[in-house]
């Protein structure tokens, strides 16, 4: 009964610290494919809306070594459930911002949320990789980057869903679903949980994790103002280059501080280590590859044509493959060593970018789609964690693995920080050609239909000039030439110096999709017809009215003169010609009044024929708009290739111990 029982407590252990771990991770994937929504719902752009990413990576890289310390000091129990408890309040404040619209609650909530984070998987890795015993170590650090794989991929799906149930307006309950699992966590936490402590802990490196904070949030920070397109001049711009500066100065200073330091962040030590120094790299490239899959709903949803918040259910793929190889390669680790293993995952992600590059970009389709999440999950599921944990534990002591663990993760962390700056910058910057590229496809002239009396009035009040009694009266009437109004100019260019999109138009442009880019450019184009045609009409009836005017006075002058005329045979020629004038000049205003009242109408339907005309073109708009969003995510996966392979370049160099084979007793 006692063994049954304690193998009982030991599955609840397991699910305990697995099902925080899944919580933690399932987070990251939630909030992709909202992203877009929730930027665009607090009114912020790519630029700011990628902070509740990055933010929440550099945070929880912070919060890494301190829950790290304070596991070893107060016991891993607590500290855990201490982690858990600020990743539900934090999710909860995330929730509560949308009901404050405010993107800083949003943010503060963020952090929170990552620095309860800090103490999750670090915490649950640590307790994994110490009590399995060697031979083991890859198959149980395999189920945690297993459960953190999934989790971490399924939540794009989870957040789809999520939209899809509650709408675009309810984004909130994204984060709401990880307060019932919160309250679980501590309920079983509490009654399950060993509280397993290290002797001797020493002072928490207080002053190195704030050195180490600033550096990343200034590199960072740096990284995300420099437009790589226009290169030198941002580099040189006070957004970058001062900030770049303090990483450098920060970064003697924190290798003297942590040489001083009587339990550093990040210990010295370790970079005397070749191997260690091979594994802190890969952990750094990691991070950067793992943060390229953040776009993989977004890149699905252009490339398929489908509503922002729909393309987490395709990651179902990514994950089912990350999923599966993270524990798989955990045996294969135990059975042919860390750095095959790594490999292998790194050729898969190099030949899924490519793929996406070179075919999937230029070719969208479902089944492009698959075959990159595919090569990108296994790559995934092979580099995930499991073998660099392996590698870090493999090259030190027992009693270090806390600390050991944590400081890879804080190294994975950094790169998790930092590539978000680097690759929305690509993204934004295919984002602002899209409307350039738009304007060249859509029509460039409104036709308003032809105007009642147009050419006839233009002949007629010629030949009214000709007439020698009408030319003095008429000198200073001129009406414009009506005919050639039928067909406006519209430059719809953002350059243009004489019309300025308002800001309000500008940021709709900005957070199209491929589903909404034709109705949003309709939206603006009946609002640059609002602003452009009212001068067009003002100048119509300006020369129209000027007309009226002028032929009023005359048939004024006209009448008085007929009146005044005696009536006898001598005057009698005079009097008709001057009746017949009469008659003309009537007959010209009666046509000028009515074209001025047709006027209005005639550039309604103007300006309704040329919405048509844009809906006519929504396949061609809905194309150009993938086209130039698909070549920011050719840029994208041009930085995960490059990553990958450095990786690989690199690991050739680990010399990893060769593995002894034990012979079983007969």
């Amino acid at each position: 009964m006692r063994v049954k029982e304690k193998k009982l407590n030991l599955g609840l252990i397991m699910a305990v610290y697995l099902l925080g771990i899944f919580m933690g991770a399932i987070d990251t994937g939630i909030v992709t494919p909202a992203r877009t929504i929730i930027q665009n719902d607090l009114m912020v752009n790519d630029n700011t809306g990628i902070w509740m990413i990055t933010i929440y990576t550099l945070a929880y890289a912070a919060s890494i070594p301190i829950m790290g310390k304070l596991a070893d000091k107060y016991g891993r129990k607590y500290v855990y459930l201490t982690s858990i408890s600020l990743f539900g309040i934090g999710s909860l404040f995330c929730g509560l911002s949308q009901n404050m619209g405010s993107f800083s609650v949003l943010l503060i909530s963020r952090v929170v949320q990552a620095i309860g984070g800090g103490g999750i998987l670090p915490i649950a890795t640590a307790e994994f990789g110490t009590t399995f015993p060697k031979e083991k170590r890859g198959l149980a650090l395999g189920l945690v980057g297993g459960v953190y794989g999934i989790a971490n991929i399924f939540g794009a799906s989870a957040g789809s869903a999520i939209i899809d149930i509650f709408g675009q307006n309810n984004w909130q309950f994204i984060f709401y679903i990880n307060i019932p699992i919160t309250i679980f966590i501590l309920i079983a936490g509490f009654r399950t949980l060993p509280n397993t402590k290290m002797t001797d802990v020493k002072k928490i490196d207080i002053l190195g994790i704030t050195t180490l904070t600033l550096m990343v949030l200034s590199i960072l920070y740096g990284l995300k103002n420099i437009d790589y397109y226009n290169f030198k001049d941002t580099f040189l711009s006070t957004s970058v280059y001062p900030f770049l500066i303090v990483f450098v100065v920060l970064l003697p200073i924190f290798i003297l501080i942590e040489k001083k330091a009587e339990d550093p962040v990040l210990n010295i030590s370790y970079f005397k280590n070749i191997r260690i120094i091979i594994t802190f790299f890969i952990a750094f490239i990691t991070g950067i590859i793992i943060m390229g899959m953040i776009f993989v709903p977004q890149f699905s949803e252009n490339s398929l044509k489908i509503a922002s918040g729909s393309g987490g259910y395709f990651v179902i793929i990514l994950g089912l493959f990350a999923g599966i190889g993270a524990p798989f390669s955990g045996k294969l680790i135990d059975k042919y060593g860390a750095k095959i293993v790594l490999g292998t995952g790194f050729v898969a992600s190099i030949l899924g970018s490519l793929y996406i590059i070179f075919y999937a970009a230029k070719n969208p389709s479902l089944i492009s789609i698959v075959i990159c999440l595919i090569l990108l999950g296994t790559g995934i599921g092979f580099t995930m964690g499991t073998p660099i944990n392996y590698m870090m534990l493999d090259n030190t002591k027992f009693e270090e693995s806390n600390s050991a663990l944590a400081a890879v993760s804080l190294i994975r962390s950094i790169g998790t920080s930092i590539a978000p700056a680097i690759m929305i910058g690509f993204i934004s910057h295919a984002g602002m050609s899209v409307q350039a590229n738009i304007m060249n496809i859509i029509p460039n002239e409104v036709h308003v239909p032809q105007l009642p009396y147009a050419k006839e009035l233009n002949d007629q009040f010629s030949k009214l000039k000709e007439n020698p009694s009408m030319a003095e009266k008429l000198k200073d009437a001129n009406i414009p030439d009506l005919s050639s109004m039928e067909t406006i100019k519209f430059d719809m260019n953002s350059k243009n110096d004489n019309f300025k999109l308002s800001d309000e138009i500008v940021e709709l442009l900005k957070t199209s999709d491929v589903t909404t880019i034709t109705d949003n450019t309709k939206t603006m184009a009946d609002y640059m017809f609002a602003q452009m045609t009212p001068s067009v009409i003002e100048k119509i009836n300006g020369g129209i009215d000027s007309g009226i005017n002028s032929l009023n006075d005359s048939a004024l002058q006209l009448t008085q003169g007929i009146n005044a005329m005696p009536s006898n045979p001598g005057t009698k020629p005079t009097i008709d010609k001057m009746n017949v004038a009469k008659t003309q000049m009537e007959d010209t205003l009666s046509k000028m009044k009515a074209l001025k009242e047709a006027i209005p109408k005639a550039f309604e339907t103007g300006k309704d024929n040329y919405l048509t005309d844009i809906e006519n073109s929504r396949d061609l708009i809905e194309d150009e708009f993938q086209t130039t969003l698909n070549k920011g995510f050719q840029e994208v996966y041009a930085t995960v290739t490059i990553a990958s392979l450095l990786a690989l370049i690199v690991l050739m160099l680990y010399k990893e111990e060769k593995k002894v084979k034990t012979v079983k007793n007969a």
